[in-house]
């Protein structure tokens, strides 16, 4: 009984909170982001898989570069090894990373190598937009995809040109990210919106009228909506308890319509006035059938081809369907009257955007 008990409140707690998403989910505090870093270097230990030097001669030279630190003079020398790759480590810094935290990086190719599978990364820096070295990377690479290749078959799975090495970097320099004591603080909405700034700052003034007695939020834009630390509370603590918050946040009526895959994704606001649509397929089936004639025994004719064409054409569809709601569930169910393929019902809904009936804006990828 108690575990039901549990159930059933958590349950209720969903349904009452219905659409609502924490604070921490759709904001973050300005200046609070990840940072790209990017470096050049070798993955080394190919079996007969890397670069072949002639066709990419930065990897030789990187390989005669590496070779000179390593006390090793090569440049006389005619490489012809297959068992090294030129490669691009990418990665990102988290917010707050301390020195000797560990990140996952990814390889990728860059000259003709077939695959990474089995290779080492060498050390390599990893740099920033500014030019500062912020971490080193090294390891082993693990490659999810493979190449195999026969004298009449070739099989590929997977991309095994890339792969990751996981905590495969050392973070080497911290990033300038401290919130502090700062009294005046920022939230920046992933996707900005004038309701969802305001429902923001409504619900932090809410908590902190009661838990402080004084209001810390106020909207600045669609995107920005500005705290004011309460005093005697630090910065940390205080954006760990709004970022609990719920609110419902708001997003404009769109319908996004994918032509390549035959993806629609309508929006949950998205209205239709009433319209009357129908939609019919035409099929044209040409089949070519040649018939070979061939003359009689021991006459001078010649044996030829002679066409044979059939042509089928159907006409599918014609109903008439009645289109309208205002709600995302009358309006998928008036399409699904209307029995259509997605690339049907992606036709639909342009036509309808056309005749000024869709209250909501397209998006075509």
């Amino acid at each position: 009984m108690k575990l039901f008990a549990v159930l059933l409140a958590f349950f209720v707690s969903l349904s009452c909170a219905h659409g609502a998403v924490r604070i921490k989910d759709v904001a973050s505090v300005k200046g609070v982001r990840e940072n790209q870093l990017v470096g050049y270097g070798l993955v080394v230990g190919l079996q007969g898989t890397g670069d072949t030097l002639q066709n990419a001669p930065f990897t030789g030279q990187s390989l005669q570069a590496m070779m000179d630190r390593m006390g090793v003079n090569v440049r006389s020398a005619n490489l012809r090894t297959r068992n090294v790759a030129a490669v691009m480590v990418t990665a990102e810094l988290p917010p707050f990373a301390a020195k000797g935290t560990r990140i996952d990086v990814t390889v990728s190719s860059l000259g003709d190598a077939s695959s990474l599978m089995g290779g080492t990364l060498l050390l390599t820096t990893l740099t920033a937009a500014d030019g500062q070295v912020y971490a080193v990377s090294q390891g082993a690479v693990a490659v999810t995809g493979f190449n195999a290749q026969g004298q009449g078959e070739t099989l590929t799975q997977g991309v095994p040109t890339t792969g990751h090495v996981p905590n495969g970097a050392t973070v080497e320099r911290e990033l300038l990210t401290r919130l502090g004591d700062q009294a005046t603080m920022s939230l920046e909405l992933r996707n900005p919106d004038f309701s969802t700034a305001v429902r923001i700052a409504d619900a932090i003034n809410a908590y902190s009228a009661a838990t402080y007695r004084r209001r810390t939020a106020r909207e600045d834009s669609p995107n920005t909506v500005t705290l004011q630390k309460p005093p005697g509370v630090g910065a940390t603590h205080f954006i760990a308890e709004i970022g609990e918050l719920l609110v419902e946040p708001d997003a404009p009526a769109r319908v996004v319509l994918d032509a390549r895959t035959g993806t629609v994704v309508i929006g949950q606001d998205v209205q239709i006035t009433p319209v009357a649509v129908t939609q019919g397929a035409l099929t044209v089936r040409i089949t070519e059938t040649p018939q070979v004639s061939q003359p009689a025994p021991f006459s001078r004719g010649r044996t030829v081809v002679t066409p044979q064409t059939e042509i089928d054409a159907r006409q599918g569809g014609g109903s008439v369907a009645m289109l309208g709601g205002r709600s995302l569930r009358g309006l998928v169910r008036g399409l699904n009257q209307i029995g259509v393929k997605p690339q049907g019902i992606i036709a639909i809904l342009q036509a309808i955007k056309s005749a000024g009936a869709l209250q909501a804006d397209i998006v075509i990828q």
